[in-house]
C-alpha cells in the first residue's frame, strides 16, 4: 500500500458532498485497502464556511471560492457537487487545465458539455468519472462501460428519476391526482419546491442522454432527446392502463435502429409482468440488452445522501487505483476509444415505432366508432384493442390501443380526429412499451 494518500478537492459540501465526507471518514480503512492507499479530503469550497468547518474539522482547507480549491498544488482529484452548468463548467474545465482528474455527480453539466470536457480530459491524460450522475448509488456506468463491453447494446430503458416514479405510484396505489401526488413528494422530500426539471423529464433526459452515448459509442446530444413529462396525466388514464394491463412508468428509452438511434423520455405503459412495471416508490431501475448477454436489470436508490455518495466515492477509488496507469490503457469515459466514436444519427421523434394508448371523450352516438376507426386505418395505424367507457347521459370515453405505427402516423390521426364535430376533449396519447 502506497504511503502517499490521494488528496481531494470537494467543491460542495451539501446533501451528496456531506455524504461523501462521511463516507470517506467512517470507511477510510476499508477504502483504503480497496484503493491501495488512503483517500483524504484535503480541501472544500462551500457557501457556509462557518458550518462547513464545523463538519470537517481545522485540517481541512475551507473556502468560498472554488477556484482557490481546483488551483491547490496538493489536490490530485477535484470533486465537483455544486449542480448546474455555469460555474461547475468553469471550475470543472479549471480543474482539467490544472492537470486534476475529476469526479463529478453533475448530469445536466456532462449531458450539456460532456463533449467538451471529455475532449480536455483525453488532451491532458486525465480521468473524468460519473458514477453518481445516473441512478445514485446503481452502478451502472461502471456496468456499461465495463461490463458489458463484449456487447452490442440494442437498447435500454430505464426509470431514472425518483420524484416521478414516486408521484406516479402514489397516483395508482392511492387514487391520488397529479397535484396531490405531488405535494406529498415535496413534503417527503422526493420533489424540490420548484419540481419542473423532475416532473417534466428534464432530469431523465439528462442522465438517458449519457447512457445513449454509453450504449453506442455516440457523442453526447441532449438537444436532440424528445422529452415529455407527467403532470399532464389524469387518474383515469392509471385505472385505464390498470384495466388493460400495464402501470405508467416515466422511462427513459434509447434503442439502435438500422436509420439511427431513438432517444426518448415519456410516460410510457408497461405490461405488468415486467420487472420495471413493480418498481415502486423513489427506487430506480435500468434494463439493458446487449446481442451477447441478453437482456440485465440494475435496481437500487436513485439518490439519497448516502447512496449517491457511494458512487462518488467508488470514483476516487477507481482514479486512486489508475492514477499511474498509461493514460491509453484507461477505460473511455463513454466506453468506446475517443477516436472511434461515431457520429450515428439520433431520429426525430416522428421517425419513432412504438405501440400507442389513444384516450378522447365523444358524443355517445351511432357511426362514431366507425369514423374514429377510418381515421387510424387511413392513417397506417392498427388497433390492436378498444374499449368504450360511459360518461354522463349523452357522452363516452373511448380508448384504443394499437399495434406498432409510426409517431409521425399516429400525430397525422390525432390531428384529423381533433377535428370532428363528436369529438369533446383533446386526444390523450400515450406510447406503450413491450420491453422484450
Amino acid at each position: 500500500m502506497s504511503s502517499r494518500p490521494v488528496k481531494v478537492g470537494l467543491l460542495g459540501l451539501g446533501v451528496v458532498g456531506g455524504g461523501t465526507w462521511k463516507v470517506l471518514t467512517r470507511n477510510a480503512e476499508e477504502i483504503a485497502r480497496r484503493a491501495g492507499r488512503s483517500i483524504e479530503v484535503a480541501a472544500v469550497a462551500v457557501r457556509d464556511v462557518e458550518k462547513a468547518r464545523r463538519l470537517v474539522g481545522g485540517d481541512v482547507f475551507v473556502t468560498r471560492d472554488g477556484l482557490e480549491v481546483v488551483r491547490r498544488p496538493d489536490i490530485d482529484i477535484v470533486v465537483e457537487l455544486i449542480g448546474g452548468d455555469t460555474l461547475a463548467r468553469e471550475l470543472v474545465m479549471e480543474a482539467l487545465n490544472q492537470g486534476k482528474h475529476v469526479v463529478t455527480a453533475n448530469k445536466a453539466l456532462l449531458a450539456k458539455h460532456g463533449n467538451e470536457i471529455f475532449a480536455a480530459a483525453h488532451a491532458k491524460g486525465l480521468m473524468v468519472l460519473f458514477e453518481a450522475a445516473v441512478a445514485g448509488g446503481i452502478p451502472i456506468i461502471k456496468a456499461m462501460r465495463e461490463g458489458l463491453t463484449a456487447n452490442r447494446i440494442q437498447w435500454l430503458a430505464g426509470i431514472i428519476n425518483g420524484t416521478t416514479n414516486f408521484i406516479l405510484s402514489e397516483m395508482r396505489l392511492r387514487g391520488l391526482s397529479f397535484a396531490e401526488a405531488l405535494a406529498d413528494a415535496q413534503r417527503l422530500g422526493y420533489a424540490e419546491a420548484d419540481p419542473t426539471f423532475d416532473v417534466e423529464g428534464v432530469d431523465a433526459a439528462h442522465k438517458l442522454t449519457l447512457l445513449a452515448s454509453l450504449a453506442f459509442g455516440i457523442p453526447v446530444q441532449f438537444d436532440k432527446a424528445y422529452i415529455e413529462g407527467i403532470s399532464h396525466l389524469a387518474g383515469e388514464d392509471m385505472g385505464h392502463a390498470k384495466r388493460l394491463g400495464y402501470r405508467i412508468k416515466l422511462l427513459g428509452i434509447t434503442r439502435r435502429r438500422e436509420d439511427g438511434i431513438e432517444l426518448r423520455v415519456h410516460p410510457t405503459l408497461v405490461p405488468v409482468e415486467r420487472v420495471l412495471a413493480s418498481v415502486e416508490g423513489a427506487m430506480n431501475a435500468v434494463q439493458v440488452y446487449g446481442d451477447a448477454v441478453g437482456g440485465t436489470l440494475y435496481y437500487g436508490q436513485g439518490a439519497g445522501e448516502l447512496p449517491t455518495a457511494s458512487a462518488v466515492v467508488a470514483d476516487l477509488v477507481d482514479v486512486a487505483r489508475l492514477q499511474a496507469a498509461d493514460p491509453e490503457h484507461q477505460v473511455p469515459y463513454l466506453a468506446f476509444q475517443p477516436d472511434a466514436m461515431v457520429d450515428t444519427p439520433i431520429l426525430p421523434m416522428s421517425e419513432v415505432v412504438s405501440s400507442y394508448y389513444l384516450r378522447l371523450r365523444v358524443e355517445d352516438r351511432p357511426g362514431v366508432l366507425a369514423d374514429l376507426a377510418h381515421i387510424l386505418a387511413d392513417c397506417s395505424i392498427s388497433i390492436g384493442s378498444m374499449f368504450q367507457e360511459p360518461h354522463g347521459a349523452d357522452d363516452a370515453d373511448i380508448i384504443f390501443l394499437s399495434h406498432q405505427a409510426r409517431e409521425g402516423d399516429v400525430d397525422q390521426a390525432i390531428q384529423k380526429i381533433q377535428t370532428l364535430p363528436f369529438v369533446k376533449s383533446e386526444v390523450t396519447r400515450l406510447r406503450v412499451e413491450s420491453l422484450l
